[in-house]
């Protein structure tokens, strides 16, 4: 593999490095305006300065929930350059969650919005170690008890006077902790992620390689919260990014045409409606929806879960760009494959970024398997985490430095990644895996359904097998269980025996993470409940399918 190189810079340089070179260029825009490179890294340093008088130390920990708001950036950079670690505190968990995240990382200072810091205050005797609790949202100085608005923090010290002189900021120890990023807790509690300075460099040079960010690009975000994926590579590129607010698919391409955006970030979910909203002007006759005049695309980017291949299709098809997808996760700063822009191969995940190795091994025996064959995804790179938070056992990266991702797959051999699903979420029917996103892939493509998530149904004689909720796109009361039927017939046909659909439901929604992953945890303790009640009874012979379940439409990822 040839060698791959990144700045070896702490990783608030990053702004710094911006702000020396194009000064009054527009880091990121928002509804209320715009802020250049050298006002972002001025407001970095007002809170690194902040920080440094009220901590007195290194080495604390600074909770900062990731909104999707320019001063984000700031507080995220700021902290880092007074020699703190960030701990990503996500703003729409209940307090349960918060609780867990700021205790178990010992925050002493947080930064966030005042919902957070109302359950914050509720919990402070659960939270020791928190000192100061800071309002980032209250431009009128009303905060609740207990806590600090924001201007009033940071007025706490003078302003700097001089602009940016040079690189010398943040920690020298590249290897020391820049930022604690939580799991999703999908498959038990979340965990803190330690990554380092030049685990997120690296990865901010990987990415902007991967998705051609350059001085000139300009980022279209839209995002439920600020991802420091998209934020540490458009600052490495010194790109330009705007953040969308408004949830809505065509509001967000309305800002993308008037903006002149080249690269596009969404979530799954919102790809997904505008798709839909693409195919039923067809299905209805009145004919596809314009794409918004003005728009400069060169890319649209989606991640965190998948992205279904007739959506992608869609898509390229309407909007005459592609559609990219990569795979990452927190513990990999976060992203390890991405497809290639030119040519993207729909169902995969794409080839690793530069300077990481993928390999494939045995879920048994734990040996590296060929080309096609399937087994857990590891991961080798610059990017890898450091460890977990508190892990005093057995490291996650192995002595080689390969980490076990939990995910599985398989690798062509032109070396292209397609998942397959979580380790924690397959399950055996008789001797066989049955992966729950592609028999999702399959039911999702039938235009009744909107939404769908697929667990094992525990069965006494097979182990388990396929239980499908199922969210219709119309109230179908009169005619309900034919239409289940036929869903389910569709389905079967394409799928392999093993795979085939035993039990169905009709269910309101699919309880989803924040970033749109099945959560399937809870799914599982109803449906074994459920099943232990009715005694886990056989349900009999599968009917034999003549489909090849190898095929695009059954593509993980």
């Amino acid at each position: 593999m040839p060698r791959f190189t990144y700045p070896e810079l702490p990783l608030d340089a990053l702004l710094r490095r911006a702000a020396v070179r194009d000064p009054g260029g527009c880091a990121i825009r928002t509804a209320s305006g715009s802020v250049t490179f050298a006002a972002l890294d001025d407001r970095a340093d007002r809170y690194a300065a902040y920080l440094e008088d009220r901590l007195g130390r290194r080495g604390a920990r600074v909770g900062i929930a990731n909104v999707l708001d320019a001063d984000f950036a700031a507080a995220y950079y700021g902290t880092v350059r007074s020699g703190n670690t960030v701990v990503l505190v996500n703003p729409l968990i209940k307090e349960t969650g918060l609780v867990h995240v700021c205790a178990t990382a010992e925050v002493e200072v947080a930064l966030v919005p005042r919902g957070t810091a109302e359950l914050l205050v509720k919990a402070r005797e659960q939270l020791p170690a928190l000192a100061e609790i800071v309002v980032t949202d209250a431009p009128d100085g009303v905060v609740p008890a207990d806590t600090v608005p924001l201007a009033a923090a940071l007025a706490r010290v003078p302003a700097a006077e001089d602009g940016p002189a040079g690189l010398g900021t943040g920690t020298a120890d590249l290897d020391a902790d820049a930022c604690i990023q939580f799991t999703t807790g999908t498959t038990g509690l979340p965990r803190g992620v330690r990554l380092s300075h030049r685990n997120l460099v690296a990865n901010a040079a990987q990415i902007a390689r991967a998705h051609g960010l350059g001085s000139d690009s300009v980022i279209l975000n839209h995002l439920p919260l600020y991802h420091v994926m998209h934020l540490n590579s458009a600052v490495y590129a010194g790109a330009r990014q705007v953040l969308c607010t408004d949830p809505a698919p065509p509001a967000a391409l309305g800002l993308a045409a008037s903006s002149r955006a080249t690269h596009f970030y969404g979530l799954p979910a919102r790809l997904h409606q505008l798709a839909a909203a693409v195919g039923a002007g067809e299905e209805q006759g009145t004919g596809r929806p314009v794409p918004p005049a003005g728009l400069n695309l060169t890319a649209v980017l989606s991640g965190g879960t998948a992205l279904a291949p007739a959506a992608t299709r869609q898509l390229q098809d309407w909007l005459g760009v592609p559609v990219v997808q990569g795979y990452g996760m927190a513990e990999l700063s976060p992203l390890a494959h991405s497809q290639d822009p030119e040519h993207p191969l729909t169902g995969s995940v794409g080839t690793p970024v530069a300077g990481t190795e993928c390999r494939i091994v045995d879920l048994a025996s734990r040996a590296p398997v060929d080309a096609f064959s399937t087994g857990e995804v590891q991961i080798r790179g610059p990017q890898v985490m450091t460890g977990y938070l508190g892990d005093d056992g057995p490291g996650a990266v192995d002595a080689e430095g390969w980490f076990s991702t939990g995910d599985v797959g398989y690798v062509t051999s032109d070396g292209v990644l397609f998942l397959v699903d979580r380790l924690g979420d397959l399950f055996k029917y008789d001797n066989e895996l049955v992966s729950p996103t592609a028999v999702e892939r399959i039911v999702a493509d039938d235009p009744r359904v909107a939404d769908c998530v697929v667990v094992g149904w525990p069965d006494s004689v097979h182990g388990a097998v396929v239980w499908a909720g199922i969210v219709l796109r119309e109230a179908t009361a009169p005619g309900l269980l034919d239409v289940l039927d036929s869903i389910v017939a569709r389905a079967n046909a394409r799928l392999a025996p093993f795979e085939q659909i035993r039990r169905v439901e009709v269910i309101d929604s699919v309880p989803r993470t924040p970033v749109g992953k099945p959560e399937r945890r809870g799914l599982r303790r109803d449906v074994r409940a459920r099943a232990a009640a009715e005694g886990a009874r056989p349900t009999g012979p599968l009917p034999p399918t003549p489909t090849d379940p190898r095929s695009e439409e059954r593509a993980p990822w």
